[in-house]
């Protein structure tokens, strides 16, 4: 049975390409969501995709997994990684494994970037790849998802 990977981008994520390319690449969302779907068939997952600017349709989003028949979540909070302790109790509420990822290096950024409320809810955080990194997140939620089931 294929497992199902809920993907979730925050704020600002709609404008990947034009938004600081020199930071986040020339990659628009779609594609990389594309890019993702079609790697996720190889593992033999199904992905979802949903982008929000709205931390509380983020936090319904991730509130309403369980029920949806998710069994992990891939997350880019944005900027709301460094602000939000509402999406940390959400991850923390549905408590399925998590990983948390970021185009840039958020550590070689502003000091205010190297704080994240939901990486603690995460099995970890892969940063610094830009559209490789969402890749990596993959590979190691499916990684881990068929590592459970054993």
């Amino acid at each position: 049975m294929k497992k199902k990977i809920l993907l979730i981008n925050g704020p600002n994520l709609q404008l990947l390409g034009v938004r600081e390319p020199g930071i986040y690449g020339v990659k628009t969302l779609p594609q990389i969501v594309e890019d993702l779907r079609s790697y996720a068939s190889e593992l033999g997952c199904e992905l979802e995709d949903f982008q929000s600017n709205s931390e509380g349709a983020l936090v319904d989003k991730i509130g309403s997994s369980l029920a949806a028949g998710v069994d992990g979540i891939i997350i880019n909070p944005a900027a709301y990684t460094h602000t939000s302790v509402a999406l940390r109790d959400a991850l923390a509420a549905v408590a399925l494994p998590a990983v948390e990822v970021h185009l840039s290096n958020i550590l070689e950024r502003e000091d205010f970037r190297h704080k994240s409320f939901t990486a603690a809810k995460c099995l970890g955080v892969i940063s610094g790849f830009g559209a490789l990194s969402y890749r990596l997140a993959l590979t190691a939620l499916a990684d881990h998802l068929r590592s459970a089931e054993k």
